[in-house]
């Protein structure tokens, strides 16, 4: 097996998925630990499927950078789903809902009108699952993913202190001087980058729970911010590195292979949190 291993990361591609995928899920348990904390872990559920109605339409204009399209539209619909889950008329669970389904539905239902696909069964599944898209990225495709996902971990470290007292008590960070709305947008733009890199990874069905996984497997593990912070990085590198390298070994679909080992790993975090009484 190992030298099975050795074989297949001879291939770029594979190198390819593995960089992108460890930086992918690094920036997305970080943010996902300020998600659960604030009660919107699915958010990144809202968006993807934001992200999926933004490709039916890249799609369907016939655009060779579809990332032009999906980019913009999914960070302004982060800003108007963070404005509009303030509202007193509009929940955020509710909010939420309403644009995943409608964007979804949208999005389908373009892709069914207007796609010259002769598959258009295989581009959705593809499209929400992730399937083997990781698998076929190009080298700009990863650069970009490289320098998007830099500049997220560089803004979480850089803006740590007021991320954490957004997340833990706004009214309080609101009277300490804090523009709380400023670093709420701040989140909510990082967030919409997340989600759209991890649809190569995962798929727009699947990005919540690598969002949310990790950031809870490592609270059964850690009480501080900090310490719950650092393992939800750590658990997610290993999970999608192990999750990658089992999908490309057993031939099966990376996503659902990644958030399999996700969703163990939180298996075992609870049995180690119960172990420990």
């Amino acid at each position: 097996m190992i030298e099975k291993l050795a074989a297949y990361l001879s291939y770029p591609f594979v190198r390819y998925a593995l960089i992108v995928g460890v930086l992918i899920s690094l920036c997305s348990a970080m943010l996902g630990v300020v998600l659960v904390l604030k009660r919107f872990s699915f958010i990144g559920d809202g968006l993807s499927h934001v992200a999926f109605g933004a490709i039916a339409v890249a799609a369907v204009l016939g655009l060779s950078n579809r990332m032009l399209v999906v980019l913009p539209v999914t960070v302004v619909s982060a800003v108007l789903l963070l404005r509009t889950g303030q509202n007193a008329k509009i929940k955020g669970d509710a909010a939420i809902a309403m644009l995943s389904v409608g964007a979804l539905a949208f999005g389908y239902l373009l892709m069914h009108l207007f796609s010259t696909s002769a598959n258009i069964s295989g581009d959705v599944c593809s499209t929400l699952f992730g399937s083997t898209s990781i698998l076929t990225l190009t080298k700009r495709e990863v650069w970009l993913c490289v320098i998007l996902s830099l500049a997220v971990i560089a803004v979480f470290i850089l803006f740590y202190g007021r991320i954490f007292a957004v997340t833990f008590d706004e009214d309080f960070a609101r009277a300490t001087g804090i523009r709380t709305k400023r670093y709420q947008l701040l989140i909510a733009v990082t967030i919409a980058v997340i989600v759209v890199l991890a649809m190569n990874l995962v798929g727009s069905l699947l990005i919540s729970a690598l969002v949310i996984f990790p950031a809870l497997s490592a609270m059964r593990l850690f009480k501080s911010f900090r310490s719950v912070t650092v393992c939800a990085a750590v658990l997610s590198v290993v999970c999608a590195t192990l999750g990658i390298l089992i999908s490309i070994l057993a031939g099966t679909p990376v996503g659902s292979t990644v958030v399999a080992v996700d969703a163990a790993a939180f298996g075992l975090c609870c049995l180690i949190r119960v172990s420990r009484g």
